[in-house]
């Protein structure tokens, strides 16, 4: 079962006033193969109290990500920026919603400290969906990636954004500050917009993975999504078409894992070896590096999957 830990414990607000009115989802019993680690152990206490040290907000915890234990027990956290409340409300998330409070000044010196403390090869940096702010939050991002340039100069850093839907030059702001990964999740099929992922648009998703390469084709490009929401096999193989068409050189599928019976119920639970053949299909399709498990994360294995598709890369041209 999904772990979720709660930053503000004495908020008593609700964390999706958006979906309490739903009414129950049913909960399919979780197959063999979803099984996670707990978290507790001596290095997980010890990232957690660098996070909290420096008042971070962490993807991790805000998402109920099933992979806590195992990556902050190897020091490894996928810091949220721009706050821990979003803009959108998503059917699939477990992230707050609400209106966000402004932006902390000291939040890319911050997130660059913990980087630097944690001893990161390789750091993941996403956010909340920051309609409110004219650029979407954009400039923030790149203040953040700078500040890890500084301070850990040898660190490759992946950022994951938000789609920065009708935010004019913000995509330009970004991918300006060279980021070695650029990661933006379609997060399901087209189809399956309308009730996932009702606040964007499959084909401006797509357009903006395209555009990275146009305006820097050096940066690699990523995107995941989740399977199990009522999606067709073929509508899996359309996607990975699309994103092939747009230049994505990494794609990452994993099971949806409803946070609650107030979000989109998982409609089937995929079999691993279904998510074998997804990964044989993508490899055979042209992606250079692909991560398709039933407890596949975007963040998940970052830093060793960032090393394989380098050296993808490398090997493909001959280098």
């Amino acid at each position: 079962m999904p772990v979720v830990i709660d930053l503000l414990k004495n908020d008593t607000r609700p964390r999706h006033p958006e979906k309490a009115h739903r009414p129950d989802q049913p909960i399919l019993r979780k197959p063999e193969w979803i099984r996670v680690k707990a978290p507790g152990s001596p290095q997980w206490r010890e990232t957690q109290a660098i996070v909290r040290e420096n008042k971070l907000v962490t993807v991790c915890e805000e998402a109920g990500c099933p992979n806590i234990g195992e990556c902050w027990e190897k020091k490894h956290a996928t810091f949220m920026i721009m706050g821990d409340t979003c803009t959108r409300a998503c059917a699939f998330c477990n992230v707050k919603t609400g209106m966000p409070g402004a932006l902390d000044p000291a939040e890319p010196e911050n997130t660059a400290i913990a980087v630097a403390k944690l001893g990161l090869t390789h750091v993941v940096i996403t956010s909340v969906d920051r309609d409110d702010l004219a650029d979407g939050g954009a400039e923030h991002f790149a203040q953040v990636i700078r500040a890890i340039r500084r301070r850990s100069p040898g660190t490759t850093i992946e950022v994951l954004t938000p789609d920065f839907l009708r935010k004019e030059g913000a995509l330009e702001t970004v991918v300006a500050a060279r980021p070695d990964v650029f990661n933006h999740n379609m997060e399901t099929v087209a189809s399956r917009y309308l009730t996932v992922r009702p606040g964007a648009r499959y084909f401006h998703s797509m357009r903006l993975l395209q555009k990275v390469k146009e305006l820097d084709a050096t940066i690699f490009t990523k995107s995941g999504i989740m399977v199990g929401l009522g999606e067709e096999r073929n509508e899996v193989l359309q996607l990975m078409d699309d994103l092939r068409s747009a230049d994505v050189d990494f794609i990452t599928i994993g099971q949806y894992l409803a946070p609650s019976r107030k979000h989109h119920p998982v409609v089937a639970y995929v079999t691993p070896d279904a998510f074998k053949a997804y990964e044989t299909i993508a490899y055979a399709k042209g992606f250079l590096m692909v991560s398709s498990s039933p407890l596949t994360r975007s963040s998940h294995h970052a830093g060793e999957d960032f090393a394989r598709l380098r050296a993808n890369r490398e090997a493909r041209l001959g280098r």
